[in-house]
């Protein structure tokens, strides 16, 4: 029997699992790919936003501000890249310069820390690459950048290893209420629990449904995005909007933590959380759209086309709230942008929910919230020198254009949360990262999975089940 069950090991659900783990809960974990940060959180815009644009008043709001301003801490302790560096809202004309101050009154009801309205010419001064038709900007200092996928690892992993159980390839087919508790029926055998969270993301309505109720329609949007070569990550230093529409925040051009330059999206309504295609029409729209605040990008650096699909629902704020036709359901769903940047929030509003609800709260005495990652490139040459001293295996480069050793992939493949497909390693280790995207690596990184496995190489995935990379081997042996 579990304490709490939550579904869905997105950045959400992994924040709600590692705030949980502090408590002297026996917690559960249910996550229907075969590794997490499968979903909206490993393809988003990675922006810690300031939170001048929601609504004062409401969910989002409150725990966007609130979110943003855990956030760095949170990210230290769990060795998680982030960097504070601001961000610009553009306006092009007189209506765009009356919207800033709209967004600008949004702010400091919400809370928002050292916001200013600047003339172009400002903007400029801080921002040289901003096109000449930008009349007005509305600066934040404390929005920031993130790496969305590592949060969400890091904090999966503390969980599991203060006694948090992680259950993958478990999605949920069925919901019985007995009474005091609730069985789940998942593809990996049925599990018990007292109360259930539902952090699903896309799939949070199906989930819903199971109780016998639909409080809400989903209404998914798909976001399509250009990654570009470092050699394009300098061309801004601070998160670049426009003025906001009712499909969403618009496209952006940001620096990534990573060093490159991150373009898009655009919002195409679309009718599954599968829907995840790049479309050239999309793709010529967030070019388009992008050169109108920033006309000097060159989009032929791109290294990577990919889309997301943000969980939309026809209810305008963050669903955070008891299911209406099971008691011991928990609700926290449509968590749309800003989402990640909320989510530490997200998972603190949530555990208050749950004590209402009756779920006992015990402090563990010995609680670790933790986490140190080696990163080679990151060290001192002394450093590397001891490390390789220490562990041969560090001294051997396997990805070249982001420098990831032997040794950060088999710490990866070792971890609280062994990946099983040579993407696993990307969000980890970051092998795969860089400008031939795996070219160069990808066959070195699915061998050593292999040996570290003890697998067979044309077992090992490329990332969600099913995307083998070898079907069999030549007559002299190699694999094909």
């Amino acid at each position: 029997m579990y304490d709490v069950t939550i579904i869905g090991c997105g950045v959400v659900g992994a924040s709600l699992a590692y705030t949980l783990s502090q408590y002297d809960l026996n917690v559960l974990v249910l996550e229907k790919e075969n590794d997490v940060a499968m979903g909206t959180t490993k393809a988003n815009s990675a922006i810690v936003h300031a939170g001048y644009d929601p609504e004062p008043g409401t969910l989002i709001a409150k725990l966007n501000v609130r979110g943003s301003g855990m956030m760095e801490t949170l990210c230290r302790k769990l060795s998680v890249k982030y960097k504070r560096i601001g961000s610009f809202v553009l306006a092009f004309d007189a209506d765009g310069r009356k919207h800033l101050d709209k967004l600008y009154d949004n702010g400091i009801k919400n809370g928002v820390p050292d916001m200013q309205i600047m003339s172009g010419e400002q903007a400029r001064a801080m921002e040289p690459n901003l096109s000449q038709k930008v009349c007005a900007a509305l600066y934040a200092p404390s929005a920031a950048v993130i790496d969305p996928w590592g949060l969400c690892i890091a904090e999966a992993e503390v969980a599991v290893r203060n006694g948090t159980t992680l259950r993958l390839r478990s999605a949920v087919t069925g919901l019985e209420q007995l009474g005091s508790s609730i069985l789940l029926h998942t593809t990996s055998g049925n599990y018990e629990t007292r109360y259930v969270v539902n952090c699903a993301g896309g799939w949070g309505h199906e989930i819903c449904a199971l109780t016998g109720e639909a409080e809400w329609e989903a209404q998914p949007s798909r976001g399509e995005y250009y990654l570009l070569d470092k050699s394009s990550g300098s061309l801004v230093s601070h998160v670049v909007f426009q003025c906001p529409t009712a499909a969403g925040k618009g496209v952006l051009v940001a620096p990534t933590v990573h060093g490159n330059l991150i373009v898009g999206p655009n919002a195409s309504p679309v009718s599954s959380p599968y829907s995840r295609e790049t479309t050239l029409a999309g793709l010529d729209e967030v070019a388009a759209a992008s050169r109108k605040s920033v006309d000097g990008i060159d989009l032929r650096q791109s290294i990577r086309n990919f889309a997301g699909v943000r969980a939309i629902t026809s209810e305008s704020d963050f669903i955070i709230r008891p299911a209406k036709a099971c008691a011991r359901m928990l609700h926290v769903a449509g968590i749309k942008s800003p989402g990640l940047s909320a989510a530490p929030a997200i998972a603190e509003y949530a555990v208050g929910m749950l004590a209402d609800m009756g779920v006992p709260l015990h402090k563990k005495a010995d609680w670790d919230g933790t986490r140190t990652q080696i990163r080679f490139k990151e060290l001192s040459q002394p450093e590397k020198a001891a490390l390789i001293q220490r562990d041969p295996r560090y001294g051997r480069v396997i990805c070249r254009c982001e420098t990831i050793t032997e040794g950060e992939i088999v710490a990866a493949i070792h971890s609280p949360i062994p990946p099983c497909s040579i993407d696993g390693i990307k969000r980890r280790a970051g092998a795969g990262m860089g400008r031939c995207q795996g070219g160069f690596c990808g066959p070195r990184v699915l061998d050593i999975l292999a040996r570290e496995f003890g697998e067979d190489p044309l077992d090992i995935l490329q990332d969600g089940d099913g995307t083998v990379l070898l079907i069999g081997k030549t007559k002299g042996g190699a694999k094909a």
